[in-house]
């Protein structure tokens, strides 16, 4: 069997996400939310909202996943819909006064509980990460391109 060069970087990324997810999701808990619910509220906080759609790709959260966190969100009135004023088929995913006042408390609270994992890197080592985490969503999107125009 021929051995594929990128296989050990794969399950490393894939090690690392699910550590990262894991750690992450000990903090969410405490606040009573999902990480779903936390990857929402994180995703509309400081914006004015967003379409279904946007919130989708900004999230990773599929779509019938993804209406199902709203409704539930909604019923915890931290988000709204609200009908889109450019295109009346859609609606816009907006947090409510209760939703922005749970943002502003508990996403100060994950940075720093998050910060306190990342502490351990040199911030040397934070800038080549970031720069290798990069170059690879752009080798990754170009293959999905290639594919798409060949297809």
């Amino acid at each position: 069997m021929t051995t594929t060069p990128f296989l050990p970087t794969l399950r490393e990324l894939t090690s690392a996400y699910q550590a990262f997810e894991a750690y992450s999701a000990v903090h969410i808990r405490t606040l009573d939310l999902t990480p779903a619910q936390f990857d929402i509220i994180a995703t509309l906080g400081n914006t004015p909202g967003m379409p279904f759609k946007e919130l989708g790709e900004k999230t990773l959260i599929t779509k019938g996943t993804l209406t199902g966190v709203v409704d539930r969100l909604t019923d915890k009135k931290l988000v709204q819909r609200v009908a889109s004023l450019s295109d009346g088929r859609s609606q816009t995913v907006q947090l409510t006064p209760q939703g922005v006042a749970l943002f502003e408390r508990i996403f100060p609270d994950h940075l720093a509980h998050l910060q306190r994992a990342f502490v351990e890197l040199p911030p040397d080592e934070l800038v080549n990460l970031e720069k290798s985490l990069h170059h690879l969503r752009e080798a990754l999107v170009s293959a999905r391109n290639n594919i798409k125009a060949t297809s």
